[in-house]
């Protein structure tokens, strides 16, 4: 079917009349009534007829007008949900994370996206950083969220970063060296809870050791994951080296204490990680922004 003669047929309905639908489309009476004239032709129907000096619609003209109708106020419906999609306002927003986005920023701020796109549909699994960029590169998700070094990325994935948390060295309230200034050497010398080899924590930790041309640490116990580590330091196993945003809570209440020495100092930069050349769809590119700011706010 021929949709402009259609719409022109649609136009000629609500009008009612020729003239008056080749004056609202700003095109001439002859080139209207040529367009009903195919479409009739078309479609073996004769859909107006002359009633005195009117062109008025039969009864098959009155029954295409309706399904035109319908027709057109899907098509503007289309429009409408293709703007806001554009905007972001409805569709999806799928994302993978690593456990410290996933458990301690994610959230937050996946409340604060929801509450301006009420609409779009948000879902988030987490896993190690192997299984986050695996999601992202097989288009399982939108974005990736992961923390640690960036070192050894696919060269398909760019990554933005986007919130630095501070690495602490954290201890039990009635730890000896608790309150203490201490040295770098008379740290290392005390018990650690270690993490399990691949952990990004226990690589920086190892950083610090070499830049400061010092042992490393003896294990008390090591342990696979940042809550088993923050437990073992809660009950007096010895010295732990975590993310500050993990073990802040157990610090403000007293039940941890922050171990400084000298200048050891280290981050753990969480990144959102894109698949590169291809543009974020509009619901992601609006999350990375809100993130952005709601980083850089908390960092204030």
């Amino acid at each position: 079917m021929n949709i402009h003669a259609l719409r022109i047929f649609y136009e000629i309905s609500r009008a009612g009349g020729v003239s008056k639908a080749a004056e609202q489309l700003n095109i001439s009476q002859p080139a209207v009534t040529m367009q009903l004239r195919k479409l009739e032709k078309e479609l073996q129907m004769r859909l107006t007829r002359l009633e005195g000096r009117n062109v008025v619609l039969t009864d098959a003209g009155k029954w295409l007008a309706a399904q035109a109708d319908r027709l057109f106020a899907l098509e503007a419906e289309i429009d409408k949900q293709c703007i806001a999609y554009q905007r972001g306002s409805i569709g999806s927003l799928k994302i993978s994370a690593t456990y410290l986005p996933a458990n301690y920023l994610l959230p937050d701020w996946l409340a604060q996206y929801q509450r301006s796109h009420a609409a779009v549909e948000i879902s988030m699994v987490s896993g190690n950083v192997q299984f986050a960029l695996d999601r992202l590169l097989r288009y399982e998700t939108d974005m990736a969220w992961i923390g640690g070094s960036h070192q050894q990325l696919p060269a398909n994935i760019d990554f933005i970063p986007v919130h630095e948390d501070e690495l602490w060295f954290v201890a039990h309230r009635d730890h000896p060296l608790a309150g203490r200034s201490i040295s770098p050497v008379e740290l290392f010398v005390s018990p650690f809870i270690l993490r399990e080899p691949g952990s990004y924590t226990l690589q920086a930790l190892m950083s610090l050791c070499r830049a400061a041309e010092i042992p490393e640490p003896l294990p008390a116990v090591r342990v696979n994951g940042p809550q088993e580590a923050l437990r073992a330091a809660l009950a007096g196993l010895g010295i732990t080296f975590i993310s500050a945003i993990e073990a802040r809570s157990y610090v403000n209440s007293g039940a941890l204490v922050r171990i400084e020495a000298g200048e050891l100092k280290a981050s753990n930069v969480i990144s959102c990680c894109v698949r590169a050349g291809d543009p974020l769809p509009p619901q992601a590119q609006a999350f990375l922004e809100l993130a952005l700011h709601a980083s850089s706010t908390e960092a204030t």
